[in-house]
């Protein structure tokens, strides 16, 4: 029973901290170093040779979300005849994690932009949401990449770090930070395209279930706000396999059928259906999709290391 309650005041303590102060300091966040090492490795790695790129891309999947993972429990282990500092310790660590409130500024930053006509600030805002190139979009095609970034963020920025977190406490939460980080960095076609498919491969694995877990959220939070909780359901089932991505299709469907419209990507993907037009309030509405679904990722986290007691 101690053990969940000290796992339960830490959850709440992050959640607290990331709702009250946002993301940490650069020089102090865990997910900047672990871009560090990342890059440090990807520098040290061969630039050519197929299997000799796969072979040090399997090795970095390995090594940093390991590295990670086991200094977060080594932190936690050290400190645990020090009740406060541990406290401390685990909160720092698990928000580092998730970033719901950075999500939630990153995405009304594009919409203040777009209601005061500033295109290139709008543009220069969804570059903190996504790595898609913004220079030529125009206003609907921002408003549509703003959404889309907000459902897949959903999962990959919030939902699967809490779930992996229920799973296997901190150390966990950790490793599939340290994963997704190298997925964003080298888990891309291009340059990458050798060294990063295992760690893209991994990514993909470690986000299969979290991913689906964001959709059924999110559609609940959509028929709980009043939104079109059928057409987020079908859409879901017909385009949620259109994206190259396995499970970045899941959330963006399901919130393309909530809100009425379309999002697409020119020669890669459209979601939904053009019901209602791309204005800038739809950011405003998927934000709100978002923040209740948010709710009840924490409501089902706490219910899940409140089970462990219950059932041991």
């Amino acid at each position: 029973m101690q053990l969940n309650l000290v796992e339960l005041a830490t959850f709440g303590g992050a959640i607290a901290a990331d709702r009250a102060i946002g993301e940490w300091p650069n020089a102090v966040h865990p997910v900047v170093w672990m871009g560090k090492m990342t890059g440090l490795l990807e520098r040290c790695a061969p630039a050519s040779g197929r299997r000799i790129q796969l072979l040090s891309g399997a090795l970095i999947a390995v090594l940093v979300p390991t590295t990670f993972a086991a200094a977060g429990a080594a932190i936690l282990a050290v400190s645990r005849p020090y009740p406060i500092v541990q406290f401390l310790a685990g909160v720092a660590l698990l928000k580092s994690t998730f970033a719901l409130r950075a999500l939630g500024e990153a995405a009304r930053q594009v919409e203040r932009a777009l209601e005061q006509g500033a295109i290139d600030e709008a543009r220069s805002g969804l570059r903190s949401l996504c790595s898609r190139d913004p220079s030529a979009l125009e206003p609907p095609a921002l408003v549509a990449a703003t959404i889309e970034s907000v459902a897949e963020n959903a999962s990959d920025s919030f939902v699967a770090p809490l779930f992996y977190y229920a799973l296997f406490g901190i150390p966990g939460a950790l490793f599939y930070r340290a994963v997704n980080t190298l997925d964003a960095m080298i888990g891309y076609h291009g340059k990458y395209e050798y060294l990063g498919k295992v760690p893209a491969r991994l990514d993909d694995a470690l986000n299969w279930i979290p991913a689906r877990l964001t959709a059924f959220l999110l559609l609940f939070a959509g028929w709980v706000r009043g939104r079109r909780i059928r057409s987020g359901w079908s859409v879901w089932r017909r385009d949620a396999h259109l994206t190259e991505s396995p499970n970045a299709g899941r959330p963006m469907a399901v919130m393309a059928g909530l809100l009425g419209v379309q999002l697409e990507k020119m020669g890669h993907y459209r979601l939904g259906d053009p019901t209602e037009p791309l204005s800038v309030d739809k950011i405003r509405e998927a934000c709100g999709v978002l923040a209740m679904a948010a709710w009840f990722g924490v409501s089902m986290t706490l219910l899940s290391i409140g089970a462990r007691h219950v059932y041991p």
